[in-house]
């Protein structure tokens, strides 16, 4: 049975905790330290020093009690998007939120908290389990680097489930989109905006031209492209040689996010080249899409978990990326989960105070359908 008054005593003291990415530090030595104590054997990679952070990726391994039963891999990040620093919490009416000033951070703790309270509820109650490693990332909302930064020998086991999803406990994301990034720099000519105009090739106008071209916003179904920033120019009598612009592709299709990828480079280089001009262009691959079926052994768990604790289970396309994709990366058939938290990356986010103890809830239910009604299975 979910102990309510510790886990909405977990949250809110962990929310206070600043934790910026790349300064996860004193949330890190928190959390070690009470998975040390519930038995954990908890280690720290390296990552710190691959980020530029103040802490790696923590790693506990519980042993289980069940031999057979598969591997089970559970994982939030801690990391949050400023503002997070002096964050208020306000309980009122059920609802969570922060005073207005910065945002909660429902935005992982929330995961967290459910991961937590199910260690403590297997522990206190004897409760037969698998093996159950947990991985609390660093620096997720930074591009998921930390994960991408994980020693992956660390990462033994059948499947996994990140809990770290808006959309209420019982929402199970298995299909989310790769994302691209593609970094722009038109190279023009500077001269005298008044005295030689017509010496300079203004970068800036190019960049317009290139951008008029392009496709962006909802491109499908499964499709989006996004240019997030733009920047470039010193003063108005100069005619700038320079703009910078950031885009974003995101498509569940693996072909058409290479396309659409394609086809943003190839419209900046070739209208650079008929103005006198040339693009500078870099692309990274964030991260790869990842689709699970309805009956693969990670969903067809996450829905008869979800079922027997009264939710109801929702298969969901999602639009965004998290931890999951890396894993699913690797090997590891990882699903996201809902928690519940809303308005995320806002100073308007908030969780029900239910939704805290029905995600701890699912945790322990997924936990115990692991070990009591799966045989181990491969990773595929």
């Amino acid at each position: 049975m979910v102990n309510q008054k510790r886990v909405l005593e977990e949250f809110l003291r962990l929310v206070k905790i600043n934790c910026p990415t790349k300064g996860e530090r004193e949330v890190a030595d928190v959390l070690k330290a009470q998975m040390t104590s519930l038995g954990l054997k908890v280690v720290e990679d390296d990552a710190a020093a691959n980020i530029g952070g103040t802490c790696g990726n923590i790693v506990a391994y519980l042993k289980g009690t069940v031999p057979d039963a598969p591997v089970l891999l559970l994982s939030a990040h801690m990391d949050c998007v400023e503002p997070c620093s002096g964050i208020k919490p306000q309980l009122k009416d059920g609802v969570i939120t922060s005073d207005g000033t910065t945002i909660l951070g429902a935005d992982c703790k929330s995961g967290i908290v459910g991961i937590m309270e199910a260690l403590r509820l297997i522990k206190e109650d004897d409760i037969p389990h698998g093996d159950i490693r947990v991985i609390l990332t660093a620096a997720e909302e930074g591009g998921g680097i930390g994960a991408k930064n994980l020693d992956q020998t660390l990462l033994k086991t059948d499947f996994a489930y990140v809990l770290d999803s808006s959309g209420e406990p019982g929402k199970i994301t298995n299909k989310t989109p790769g994302k691209n990034k593609v970094d722009i720099v038109i190279h023009g000519r500077n001269a005298h905006a008044g005295v030689a105009p017509e010496d300079g090739v203004n970068a800036i106008v190019v960049a317009s031209k290139a951008l008029a071209k392009i496709k962006d916003g909802r491109i499908d179904h499964e499709t989006t492209a996004n240019v997030g920033s733009i920047k470039g120019g010193s003063a108005t009598n100069i005619v700038p040689d320079q703009v910078e612009i950031t885009c974003e592709i995101r498509s569940r299709n693996i072909d058409k996010l290479a396309t659409q990828t394609r086809n943003i480079c190839e419209t900046f280089e070739q209208v650079a080249a008929l103005n006198d001009a040339w693009a500078e262009i870099k692309m990274c691959k964030v991260y790869d899409p990842y689709v699970l079926e309805e009956d693969s052994h990670v969903v067809l768990a996450a829905i008869q978990a979800a079922a027997s604790i009264g939710l109801t289970p929702e298969l969901e396309e999602s639009g965004g990326g998290t931890d999951a994709n890396f894993f699913n990366s690797c090997g590891i058939p990882t699903v996201a989960l809902g928690t519940g938290m809303s308005k995320i990356h806002t100073k308007e986010e908030y969780i029900k105070e239910i939704h805290l103890y029905q995600t701890a809830e699912l945790v322990l239910a997924i936990i115990k359908t692991i070990a009591g009604k799966c045989r181990k299975v491969e990773s595929k």
